[in-house]
Formats: structure tokens, C-alpha cells, sequence
């Protein structure tokens, strides 16, 4: 068993998944992988770095909230593929 923080079959069934031991070893020894490699991003130096939007000179790029003109019930529905009595007609879902 890999020596992970995680416990794999424990989060596998958390989510109703059922793994062989073979699996189990293997999704272990993944996560061990990708937990080695982000402890190693810790190593990285990022003091100098600058959030985006915290930089020097920056401007909210939004363009202005502004109301439209909106739609007529027949404008919205003229595309439509099925309409009746001014409603969109969908293929029933659920039964």
C-alpha cells in the first residue's frame, strides 16, 4: 500500500467506486506522484510575482452594464423550432 495521505479505498467508496487491490495500488501510487510534485512547487520563489489584476496601471477592461432594448415575446420565439401558445415546445425529460 502506498503511503499517501490518502486513504484510496476509503474516498472509493465515498464515491460508490469499487477497485481491485491492483487498482487501489495503482491510484495510490498516483496520487503519491502528483502530491510529490506539487510539495516540490513549494520550492518554488514567487515573491517578486504579481497577481493578475494587483499589477501596476490596471484598469477594470468591463465594458459599461447598459440596459437593451428587449425582446418581443414573438421575437424570442421566431427561431424556435416548436412553439404553442407562446411557449417553446421541448421533448418531455422526465416520465
Amino acid at each position: 500500500m502506498p503511503t499517501v495521505g490518502i486513504d484510496v479505498a476509503y474516498v472509493a467508496g465515498l464515491a460508490r467506486l469499487r477497485l481491485s487491490p491492483e487498482e487501489i495500488e495503482t491510484f495510490g501510487n498516483q496520487l503519491e506522484q502528483v502530491l510529490a510534485y506539487v510539495k516540490k512547487l513549494e520550492e518554488v520563489d514567487v515573491q517578486d510575482v504579481v497577481l493578475a489584476g494587483e499589477e501596476k496601471g490596471f484598469q477594470n477592461r468591463l465594458r459599461l452594464d447598459l440596459a437593451l432594448p428587449e425582446l418581443s415575446p414573438n421575437e424570442a420565439l421566431e427561431n424556435a423550432p416548436q412553439q404553442r401558445g407562446g411557449l417553446f415546445l421541448v421533448p418531455r425529460i422526465i416520465e
